[in-house]
């Protein structure tokens, strides 16, 4: 049996050592990564925790808020309009089930034939509807929903009634933020003549489905 000689089992003797210390150093390693991984777990997962709180309690008031509205105009005979805070001369619907109370502006009140720039003379009702936003509907989702009838765009910059639609949209929504609305509580919807309202074969349909909505979203 041939002899290892001193030289070579001392070497052998280094390899494995160092092979050791360099497991144990990869081990803490892993450790390491593994316990901050699990602290940043740990950390999302009670945000979520109290963020589901905090969302359950919003949804509870929401909820609240419906059932009065609710009891308002069928106990107390209030309309909409009123039990909502908008007023009596404003256009409101209520949709419990939905959780949504919608605002109704027909175009003639807000632009002229084929334009998407707000008139002057709308300046009061906005601004009266951007003030009841913000003192009973504060942190709710809002959508500005333009409308048009069907009657295909002539003569105008807008190429079809989709852009018209869209960019009546923005003007009041823009006007709304610039009054006060939170940004990211707001957007602008252009539906063209896809949700129409009343019949597009004659001139008091076509005046109907002209529109543009408010609409809040309660939940």
């Amino acid at each position: 049996m041939r002899r290892v000689n001193k030289k070579t089992i001392a070497l052998l003797v280094c390899l494995v050592s160092m092979s050791l210390s360099c497991g144990c150093t990869d081990w803490k390693k892993k450790y390491n990564t593994l316990n901050v991984e699990h602290r940043n777990l740990k950390g999302l997962y009670e945000r979520e925790l109290a963020e589901k709180g905090q969302y359950a309690e919003q949804l509870a008031q929401s909820e609240q808020t419906i059932g009065e509205l609710q009891k308002q105009i069928a106990e107390r005979k209030k309309t909409p309009a009123e039990a909502t805070g908008f007023g009596k001369d404003y256009d409101v619907s209520f949709d419990p089930s939905a959780g949504t109370i919608t605002v109704t502006l027909q175009d003639t009140i807000l632009f002229s034939p084929g334009k998407a720039e707000l008139k002057k003379v709308t300046n009061d009702r906005l601004n009266h509807i951007e003030s009841v936003l913000r003192s009973k509907y504060s942190g709710k989702q809002i959508d500005v929903v333009g409308h048009t009838d069907s009657d295909p765009i002539k003569k105008s910059p807008w190429k079809d009634n989709w852009e018209l639609s869209a960019e009546r949209a923005l003007s009041v929504t823009r006007y709304l933020i610039k009054r006060g609305i939170v940004e990211d509580k707001i957007r602008a919807v252009g539906c063209g003549a896809a949700r129409p309202v009343a019949s597009n074969a004659t001139a008091s349909g076509k005046e109907k489905n002209r529109r543009v909505e408010i609409v809040v979203y309660m939940r």
